[in-house]
């Protein structure tokens, strides 16, 4: 009878998949209650790809906001040729009503625009506009979603929490040298 009970015992404990967290992973998410759905909600926290706003829980916004928005195609026609040397870091929430709504509208013009992800750092903060790593140390992000526009490593402009007229005709007036200023530029 021991000796039953002493094998049932190992094929248990060998057959268990082992469930050790990969620390990587766990960072990105943070898992909330949706309250109007009275469901859990992961969002994603830290640095991250564009694809995984493609994947459940998001991909319902992302979507939906991604195939509404109406692209300017001519504003975004001019501003191809402007992009040769600029790098875009976009700090947003996945928990954002702001991040969802302008979000998707500027994901449709880099793919408009067909710019390569090694242009574009994503990062998506939490409730508390921080990130694990503290990406936003120095970078003053206060508002959500935030474009920081680049060149040769130097911030040349943002766009915060909302274009002034459309996401194209901002980025297309920064690139251009126009002159820009955020919704709260003079705060």
């Amino acid at each position: 009878m021991k000796n039953i009970i002493f094998i049932l015992c190992i094929c248990v404990l060998f057959s268990c998949k082992s469930k050790t967290p990969n620390p990587e992973k766990e960072s990105n998410k943070l898992t909330e209650l949706d309250i109007t759905n009275n469901e859990e909600y992961i969002d994603i926290i830290g640095l991250f790809k564009k694809e995984e706003l493609n994947y459940k829980p998001h991909s319902t916004w992302f979507k939906e906001n991604y195939d509404s928005y109406s692209l300017d195609k001519n504003i975004a026609s001019k501003i191809k040729p402007l992009m040769d040397d600029i790098e875009i870091t976009v700090f947003m929430g996945t928990w954002c009503s702001d991040s969802r709504r302008d979000s998707p509208a500027f994901f449709k013009l880099m793919d408009f625009l067909k710019i390569k992800e090694n242009k574009l750092e994503l990062i998506a903060m939490t409730l508390k506009k921080t990130t694990p790593n503290n990406l936003e140390k120095g970078l003053e992000i206060y508002n959500i979603p935030t474009f920081i526009f680049k060149k040769n490593g130097k911030e040349i402009n943002r766009i915060v929490e909302f274009p002034i007229e459309t996401i194209e005709k901002d980025i297309y007036n920064i690139l251009s040298g126009k002159e820009y200023k955020n919704a709260y530029a003079d705060f």
